[in-house]
């Protein structure tokens, strides 16, 4: 499988951590390049930052326009319908960037999978589903959209799981994430659930807790 295109970040010492951050539908790679010196990590954090680049594909509810996106999306209702095996793919696609990780030498359970809106729905199986334990999950502004059908692998039974969401979102209504961290619990998971006052959107108090999270999660 060839490897996503990703932005990378590299710490200015040799990295033992990473994390690889998914953007949302439409975006790219650069997204999220600007948060890494907003999250309040020490200068000398020995953390790659990861961003890759999704493929770009017709988008159904985009009346087919060919855009960046993780994978299609059917239609917009609560139920979310979109193209499983276009996620499925994504998210092996995913997991193969962790292998690399992994084989530039770094451990699994110091990899970190983030993603915003649909990223952050194909995090949930990238990291459910992954063979090793990793450090955790930052899940901002999305939905578990495989949550009827994903089959969690026992090595990340105890995943670390961090859920944002907006309270005025109202592209991913704050109902999917509440709906995602129900069906995490009943899975035997225990995410911790924070809200904000924004939109469909990341705040600089939400950067901040994520940049919290890394710290607890990653550094000494």
């Amino acid at each position: 499988m060839a490897l996503l295109p990703a932005v990378e970040i590299e710490p200015p010492v040799p990295a033992t951590a990473a994390v690889i951050w998914l953007h949302g539908l439409g975006a790219d790679g650069h997204d999220f390049e600007p948060v890494v010196p907003e999250l309040g990590l020490p200068a000398d954090a020995p953390i790659r930052f990861v961003f890759p680049h999704a493929p770009r594909i017709p988008v159904t509810i985009n009346n087919g326009y060919v855009m960046p996106a993780w994978y299609d999306i059917l239609e917009m209702d609560l139920g979310r319908r979109v193209d499983t095996g276009q996620l499925l793919a994504s998210a092996r696609a995913v997991q193969a960037l962790v292998d690399r990780e992994r084989e530039r030498g770094i451990a699994s359970e110091r990899i970190v999978l983030a993603g915003f809106s649909q990223g952050g729905a194909v995090v949930y199986q990238a990291a459910l589903t992954y063979p090793e334990p990793l450090a955790g999950v930052l899940a901002l502004s999305t939905y578990f959209a495989t949550a009827d059908t994903i089959r969690p692998d026992a090595a990340n039974r105890k995943l670390l799981i961090r859920i944002c969401h907006g309270l005025m979102d109202d592209v991913v209504p704050e109902s999917l994430g509440q709906a995602a961290q129900k069906r995490l619990q009943e899975m035997g998971y225990a995410p911790e659930y924070l809200t904000y006052p924004i939109g469909h959107s990341v705040s600089l108090a939400e950067i901040r807790d994520l940049g919290m999270f890394l710290r607890a999660w990653l550094l000494p």
